[in-house]
């Protein structure tokens, strides 16, 4: 029986992280579960948290949008979040956070995400404390009691479900908040997976024309099979005065009527609202680190009538829907093609740096407990 695993662990930041061998627990909680982990994601924020942007206490283990199998079950664990029965041996996933339920965000506001108790995954969790395992880039994971664990569908491949990961779930709780009408014209800033879900979702609600600006062209090229009318290639107008006047054109001489930012540079900020329209709308999705601050204008807002909206990360309800929305629109959306690079545990260095280079659409680490890992797969 196996009684340690392997982790790829952060320990410094802007440093290499570092494999290491934590023992798996004795016993399970109440309530907890241990899952034997099958593909973990490798997300825009795993490097922003690498290089340090957010203030997280270090080591812990990253990885936050996980695919596994239920190795054990806890005492009264016996259904996922939605009712279904789970068992030893099932492919799960689960959201990154949890919230209390019972604070004044969660009970009185309805802003859940904001719960000052909420702590993430791969995020949140020291891992030299028991139970350790508690981020993706491992070969197992710890659920902790009250996790929200979703069993997978047999016919939703983890490629589907990791190729769209926090993004999905994300891009569906911003938009939920800002609200996207039927034939709007909407702009997207960014192509990676955050962009390629927001552009997804627009579509899906009805926008009649969605134009993606980002780069490298691949990016690009992946964003026209998610059904982008247009794309503006970065690196080919390099000046935002370029890029503004180009989106303003191509949604019809007057801008958008939203323009969702996906990037998590503060600059893409200022650029995307003089991309929208008068009396058109701003969603800031793209920064859930902090990239630092940005001179502008709030004179915009006011001569635009812009409406700015915030969202943060996203609920339960919004993975469930995710799921739903993947089984339902595979043909469409095939998010299973943006898992264009795998790795090995012992990679995961370099499964962060060719996502901070943006030469993949989505990075993904595929662990082996019992064996070692094979060599991994890049497909471009």
């Amino acid at each position: 029986m196996i009684s340690t695993a392997k982790a790829s662990v952060l320990e410094r930041f802007n440093a290499p992280l570092q494999l290491r061998d934590f023992s798996l627990p004795s016993r399970l909680e109440s309530g907890a579960a241990l899952v034997r982990t099958e593909m973990a994601g490798v997300c825009g924020t795993d490097v922003h948290l690498w290089k340090g942007e957010l203030p997280i206490t270090l080591p812990i283990i990253l990885g936050h949008e996980t695919v596994g199998r239920v190795e054990q079950l806890g005492e009264g664990l016996d259904r996922d979040w939605t009712g279904q029965p789970l068992l030893v041996g099932d492919r799960v996933t689960w959201t990154s956070a949890t919230s209390c339920g019972q604070c004044y965000y969660c009970a009185e506001k309805n802003q859940p995400t904001r719960c000052p108790h909420r702590r993430a995954y791969g995020i949140g969790y020291r891992c030299d404390q028991a139970p350790h395992l508690l981020g993706g880039y491992a070969q197992f994971h710890y659920l902790q009691p009250r996790a929200n664990i979703f069993k997978l569908a047999d016919d939703l491949p983890t490629d589907s479900v990791i190729g769209a990961g926090c993004a999905l779930n994300t891009a569906i709780h911003g938009l939920e908040r800002t609200g996207i009408g039927w034939r709007d014209v909407v702009v997207v800033q960014g192509a990676g997976p955050v962009g390629i879900a927001a552009l997804a979702v627009a579509k899906s609600a009805g926008a009649a024309r969605v134009i993606v600006i980002g780069g490298p062209r691949h990016r690009l090229e992946m964003a026209k099979r998610f059904g982008a009318d247009a794309t503006i290639d970065l690196d080919e107008l390099r000046e935002p005065a370029a890029r503004i006047e180009a989106a303003r054109q191509l949604a019809g001489g007057y801008g958008a009527d939203a323009v969702l930012e996906c990037v998590g540079h503060p600059s893409a900020v200022v650029e995307g609202m003089e991309m929208c329209r008068e009396g058109g709308k701003y969603l800031v999705l793209g920064h859930y680190c902090d990239a630092g601050p940005v001179p502008f204008n709030p004179h915009v807002i006011t001569r635009k009538q812009l409406q700015v909206f915030g969202s943060w990360s996203s609920e339960p309800r919004h993975l469930k829907a995710a799921l739903e929305f993947l089984g339902a629109t595979r043909e469409t959306f095939p998010f299973a093609a943006m898992v264009t690079h795998r790795f090995a545990l012992e990679q995961a260095n370099e499964a962060l740096a060719t996502t901070a280079s943006w030469r993949s659409a989505k990075s993904v680490i595929v662990s082996a407990p019992s064996e070692a890992p094979g060599q991994p797969e890049h497909r471009h």
